[in-house]
């Protein structure tokens, strides 16, 4: 099963949104919202392409957005959408589900295993979360945006020495994906509801949860 697998690893990547909390639908309602002002086709085609995007940071999305909605997309407006986005998301986030058995796994598995964070997410607001959350000292490093998964992953292996074949990535993303394979880390894919066409379009293993007994392998 993929969950032995997992835990056979010596370093796990870890994505946060639809990873180990059920927090990817908070983020597109928070979209939606943000840009309803700027009409219903406006705020459906945002949260479409965020939904489809997942591991993309916000600081990309948001002057693709404000172009769609006609804006300029100057550093300090998008700065000020950004404030906007993080107000909206961050309680919602934290009071989000957790993925069934993640938070059990992570307990159970710190001290075994290596356990990082690359995320999307601005760096200061996924420390705060985790904070909230009392998980962050589970993790030996955490990084988030503007920092690029490819580039934080390749960071963090040249930091901690980490020999590759016996690290993984799990996220649930295109973007989660090509960071692992940039960094020759075999990626485990978390299925979601959002993920279904990048389920039948990749080759890699699979999982649902973290409960054992209820994992799938492709």
């Amino acid at each position: 099963m993929t969950l032995d697998l997992i835990k056979k690893a010596k370093v796990i990547f870890w994505d946060f949104d639809g990873v180990i909390k059920e927090s990817v639908s908070v983020k597109s309602d928070a979209f939606k919202k943000l840009f309803q002002p700027f009409g219903v086709e406006i705020a459906k085609k945002v949260k479409r392409h965020h939904e489809k995007n997942g591991g993309m940071s916000r600081y990309e999305k948001l002057p693709i957005y404000l172009d769609w909605a006609g804006k300029d997309h100057s550093n300090s407006l998008v700065d000020e959408y950004e404030k906007k986005f993080s107000d909206l998301v961050i309680n919602e986030v934290i009071n989000s589900s957790w993925v069934s058995g993640v938070l059990e796994y992570l307990k159970t598995f710190a001290n075994k295993q290596q356990f990082f964070i690359v995320t999307a997410t601005p760096h200061q607001e996924i420390l705060l979360i985790l904070k909230e959350l009392q998980i962050k000292e589970l993790f030996k490093e955490v990084i988030g945006s503007p920092i690029s998964k490819d580039v934080a992953i390749k960071q963090l292996i040249n930091k901690y020495s980490i020999n590759i074949d016996e690290a993984i990535m799990i996220g649930d993303s295109s973007n989660d994906y090509f960071a692992a394979i940039e960094n020759q880390i075999q990626f485990i894919l978390r299925k979601t509801e959002l993920n279904k066409n990048l389920q039948k379009q990749l080759k890699c293993k699979t999982i649902n949860n973290f409960l054992y007994g209820q994992t799938k392998k492709n």
